[in-house]
């Protein structure tokens, strides 16, 4: 099966980096990218200093593009927003999702290309997404990949226990037709098999065996009822065959990871100095509880855990946000080892964090939208060991 991809939400390229470090036979055919509210597409520029302009790197709300213009593959892959995914009858025009979530954006590029395997990104709370309803947002999505003839398995990964930089949790999700190759062997296992060692993400991820597994039924055929009442637990690792959901807690074979101080750079600019501000980083890093009022005069006690301070440079960094080198209490604050004063971390060593090469982001974009983009970004060494599984698949599938 030819190695072809289309690249949705496509940011500065941690997929495609990620497949064509896992072999050179990936060819992204399409890739899109479009930064809302935005006069600069910095993440498409940066995408197209390293990828080349093409016809096929598009710049374009994904929402008004016509999925038929987009060309054939065999992989579709992206990493999408998590969002309220409920959906409701709209009259004459059948089912529709919440306006502007983009979810409905990559199941209207499956019904209408059909790829063979899709691999998705989001944040681990899609998995109990929303609050007074949990896990109705994924079984959704579950629901709509069941209809169009597809198989799920999904895990979420804490990529620094496989042996990387960053303490970064993202559910990631494979689909695949049931009529592949790899879809007809999978369905002649058990589900305890798929999630503990013949399944895609064991081969890539491997875990301590499971016993205990989940396994329940629902309905795909009435997205609206589902919306309205499904509620259920899904844990980090699970599957969905032909309507049965199985989901279990993985707990991960440890790797030992990258620590934060041997991907720090010498002899770092003065500018990323604290300077006087210390006390004010302390208070911002500290345990708080604060009163506070609510609209309805409610009043409440706001409460905050510390976090470390300064960050320690023996462990894996912590998850990297789109707010990393601001103000706030997130932001990674280390002792530098050369001047023992403390900084904040350089552009370079966020894309360090993430697996990206050194100045990956230094195109004609602000130092700022640089950290914006690697907190928005996904671990490429993950996705390169994804990507060495899939070759696998792909040279069992038939040649098309």
């Amino acid at each position: 099966m030819k190695k072809t991809v289309c690249e949705l939400f496509a940011g500065v390229g941690g997929f495609r980096v990620g497949l064509e470090r896992a072999s050179a036979d990936w060819k992204t055919v399409w890739a899109n990218q479009w930064e809302p509210s935005k006069k600069r597409q910095d993440a498409f520029d940066c995408y197209c200093m390293h990828f080349g302009k093409s016809p096929n790197h598009v710049n374009e709300d994904i929402r008004t593009i016509d999925k038929t213009t987009i060309p054939d593959h065999n992989l579709l892959v992206g990493g999408f927003p998590c969002q309220d995914y409920s959906v409701a009858h709209t009259g004459a025009t059948g089912i529709e999702g919440k306006k502007g979530v983009l979810w409905w954006q990559i199941h209207d590029v499956l019904e209408v290309k059909q790829p063979s395997f899709v691999l998705l990104e989001n944040v681990d709370r899609l998995l109990k997404s929303p609050a007074n309803q949990r896990g109705r947002d994924f079984a959704v999505m579950l629901a709509c990949f069941d209809q169009l003839g597809y198989s799920v398995e999904w895990r979420v990964i804490n990529a620094a226990e496989y042996g990387f930089a960053q303490r970064r949790r993202r559910v990631f999700i494979f689909a695949y037709q049931n009529i592949s190759t790899y879809g007809q062997r999978m369905n002649e296992l058990s589900a305890p098999a798929v999630i503990n060692s013949d399944g895609f993400f064991a081969m890539t991820f491997p875990i301590e065996h499971i016993d205990e597994i989940d396994k329940t039924t629902f309905d795909s055929s009435d997205l609206v009822e589902l919306s309205k009442h499904y509620q259920h637990t899904f844990n980090n690792a699970g599957y969905m065959n032909h309507g049965i959901i199985a989901t279990a807690a993985a707990i991960p074979i440890y790797e030992e990871p990258i620590k934060l101080e041997s991907i720090l750079q010498k002899d770092v600019p003065e500018h990323y100095y604290l300077g006087e501000d210390i006390d004010k980083w302390k208070y911002l890093k500290g345990a708080k509880k604060i009163e506070r009022t609510a609209k309805n005069g409610h009043k409440y006690i706001f409460s905050e855990g510390p976090i470390a301070f300064p960050d320690s440079i023996d462990r894996p960094a912590r998850t990297m946000l789109t707010s990393e080198s601001t103000t706030n209490r997130s932001t990674h604050v280390i002792e530098d080892p050369q001047t023992h004063k403390l900084r904040l971390l350089t552009p370079m060593e966020a894309e360090r964090i993430q697996g990206f090469a050194d100045d990956w982001t230094n195109t004609e974009m602000s130092e700022r939208f640089r950290y914006f983009c690697m907190g928005n970004a996904l671990v490429v060494g993950a996705v390169e060991r994804m990507g060495k599984t899939l070759n696998h698949i792909f040279e069992k599938e038939e040649n098309s």
